[in-house]
């Protein structure tokens, strides 16, 4: 498409909307597997929370392309903001996918924080966790911000 051009920070959130899209359906089929392997007909608790958040960050990720189309704000700022929202995205449900292949929880937050057979350290979730409500709610708040000021 020659005729198309889309800021990177576009291209990016809707080419990751598509990744996580597919990464719900593969995680999905994992799921129906587990459920289908188990006496209970359920996946465990991790699987289930990596299918559903990648579903979910699908649209996110789409939410983001149009926000960061709009912006008022710089192409550099815009590309700052929508990498932020997809790094954390990528990360929490790359962190699910291992605590689903682990079988090690089925409460991240719970103390001691399981990592497989390694326990971490309560500073370190609270502080990946501060950093990602700081990253994603300030990104997107300021790709919100960018878009009303130029379409309000």
């Amino acid at each position: 498409m020659d005729g198309l051009q889309l800021a990177l920070s576009v291209r990016l959130a809707i080419v990751f909307s598509g990744i996580f899209l597919w990464v719900g359906m593969l995680t999905g089929v994992w799921k129906y597997l587990q459920i289908r392997q188990s006496e209970q007909s359920r996946a465990h608790y991790y699987v289930d929370i990596a299918h559903r958040s990648s579903l979910l960050y699908a649209p996110a990720s789409l939410i983001l392309a149009v926000l960061s189309y709009f912006s008022a704000w710089t192409e550099l700022w815009n590309l700052m903001f929508v990498i932020l929202n997809l790094i954390f995205f990528s990360f929490s449900i790359l962190s699910y996918i291992l605590h689903g292949l682990l079988k090690d929880t089925t409460n991240q937050f719970r103390t001691p924080h399981q990592m497989g057979r390694f326990h971490l350290p309560t500073w370190m979730m609270t502080f990946a966790m501060l950093l990602l409500v700081l990253a994603e709610v300030g990104a997107t708040g300021m790709l919100l911000l960018g878009s009303a000021i130029t379409l309000l």
